[in-house]
Order: structure tokens, then sequence, then C-alpha cells
């Protein structure tokens, strides 16, 4: 044997010792469509994974809810039959109860509020109560403030949102704010809204700017108010057994790709919420920008003491106050 086909032998391999090492491949997904904040987050985490890890790990990404909506792959990564899913907290609750503080409205001031608050103590705190679930919680990301669209009626008050149907995310906390603000509630996984809306069997829907764009709710909704009523955070959640099977080096890979993900993530948000009402105008939706937001707090008193209830005022004060 030359010389040469030794080394070309042997080259062919170690490559094939080297893609037999690359074959642990994971999966992701997300409800929205790739061209969206959370398209940008996992196209961002799959890239960081793949590069800190040399290679031996590849996270294959889905779209468009193509594995099932948020609640679906959640519990699928609880089961185990998929490793990994970004997801806004909608469905969270449901799996781990302690997340559902943040889901209260008007509960931040902004986004850079929300962000610190997510970075810091209390959001490292709530990461932790994900394990004992099932689950290891990377990192929070972002979905956004919430909009309210409908086909019916602008709204500029409360009073305007009574008997509206709309499509709620499948949260109590949320669907306890809404019926208190005169809402006929129906909740339902993302990747059915555009139908519903479409179809008329509900008359608006509420979610973050990055949303209705990427999801061309433009298309089947006239009226959008800017209530900025909720904020909605989204997180990277893996299987904890999965997780734990990891080396040292690659699990610290893993988060710190979350990280990555995240920035890319909130970086895209702010680009969608800057350009997002001049779009959503250009594309024929009446925008109501000048929202009363202090009448929506007053209108949701008694929904926010059953929250103070539920979560202990402390609580709700400790992330209200925190700087």
């Amino acid at each position: 044997m030359k010389l040469h086909q030794l080394v070309l032998g042997m080259g062919f391999a170690f490559g094939l010792m080297a893609s037999a090492a690359a074959q642990t491949t994971m999966k992701i997904s997300i409800s929205t469509s790739q061209n969206s904040h959370q398209g940008v987050a996992i196209d961002t985490f799959a890239k960081e994974v793949e590069k800190r890890t040399a290679g031996r790990y590849k996270v294959q990404t889905f779209y468009n809810g193509a594995l099932g909506g948020e609640r679906e792959s959640i519990e699928a990564v609880q089961l185990g039959t998929q490793e990994l899913a970004f997801s806004s907290t909608g469905p969270v609750p449901n799996f781990v109860p302690e997340s559902k503080i943040l889901d209260v409205p008007f509960l931040f001031r902004d986004k850079a509020h929300a962000r610190a608050v997510l970075d810091g103590p209390i959001g490292q705190e709530l990461l932790t109560k994900f394990e004992p679930k099932g689950f290891k919680a990377l990192a929070w990301a972002e979905n956004g403030f919430r909009h309210m669209t409908n086909s019916k009626r602008a709204v500029n008050a409360p009073e305007d949102l009574k008997g509206l149907k709309m499509r709620t995310m499948e949260n109590p906390v949320h669907i306890a704010a809404y019926k208190a603000l005169g809402i006929i509630t129906t909740p339902m996984a993302f990747p059915e809204v555009f139908t519903a809306l479409q179809q008329g069997t509900v008359d608006g829907q509420e979610n973050p700017l990055s949303v209705i764009i990427s999801a061309k709710f433009d298309q089947v909704q006239k009226n959008l108010s800017l209530t900025g009523h909720v904020y909605s955070p989204c997180i990277f959640v893996m299987n904890k057994a999965v997780f734990d099977k990891l080396s040292a080096a690659d699990k610290q890979a893993f988060i710190d790709a979350a990280k990555e993900g995240t920035k890319a993530n909130r970086a895209r948000v702010d680009e969608d919420d800057a350009k997002g009402v001049a779009d959503l105008r250009g594309k024929g939706m009446n925008v109501v920008d000048n929202v009363d937001k202090a009448k929506f707090v007053a209108a949701l008193a008694s929904a926010n003491a059953q929250f103070e209830k539920d979560f202990g005022k402390a609580n709700l004060d400790r992330i209200r106050n925190f700087k």
C-alpha cells in the first residue's frame, strides 16, 4: 500500500470516527415561523451548541408547530421523547406552577425591568423549580409584551373588550385576568389560531408584535391595541435526564448556547417592536397606540386581589420593585 493511500485510508477512518462521535442529534421546536424572534433564538442556539461542542452535538430545528403546539412539545421534553423545546410561558404553569407569577398582568414596567428580573436572582431561582418536574431550564428568553387584536372594533378602554371572544393561551393566570375584563376566553394551541381567526371562531387574540407580524395576523385582524397588558417570557427547556448525562463542559456549552440564543432573540424583539407598528399600519391595521393603561389596571382589581392571595403580595412586590 502506498503511503498516500495509507494516509488517505487513515484520514477516512478518522473521519468516520469523528462523524460517529457527531451522531448525537437532538431536536428543538417552536410554534412560530423560522423568520421570527423565536426562530432566531433556536437557530442561534443550534449553531452555538454545534460550535461549542466541536460538532459532537447537533440540534435539529423545527418550526410552525411541526412537532405539535407548545404544550405538546414541553410534554414531549418532560417524557423524554424530545430533548429540547423553546416555548413561551403560556402552557408552562401546567408543568411548573411556580412560573405562574410571571404571567400576572402589568407586573413589569418595561422590557428592561423584565429582563433584569429574569436574568437576576428571581429568574435564576425560578429556573431551579423546573428540575423536580423532569426539566433542565437552560435560560429565560423573550416573547415580548402582549397586545390585543380583533376583527370587531377598536379597543381604547377595558369596556370595549366586553363580549369579545378571544383566543387565550392555555394559561390559568391569563384566563382569570381576561375574564375579569369581560372577555369570552377561548384557550387554544397557537398553531390553530390563524384558522380560528380566519373562520371567525374567535374575534381576536393577544400576542407580542413579534408574533402578530410573523404569524401574519394582519391578514385576519383589523384592529390592534397596544395594551402591553402582560409581559410574556420564553424559555429553553431540556429533558433533565439527557442534560444530566452530559459532561460538565458540555452542560456549560448548552447553557451558554441558550444565553446566546436569548441575546439574539431579545435583539429581534427590540427590532420588531421598533418597526412593528408602522409595518402593521402599512398592512392596513387600525392601531390604537394611546391606550389608557390605568383603566385596564383598575378593571383588573378583582383579579389582582386573587393573584395577591395566590402568589403572596411580598413575592409580587419583590418583582415589581426590582431594580
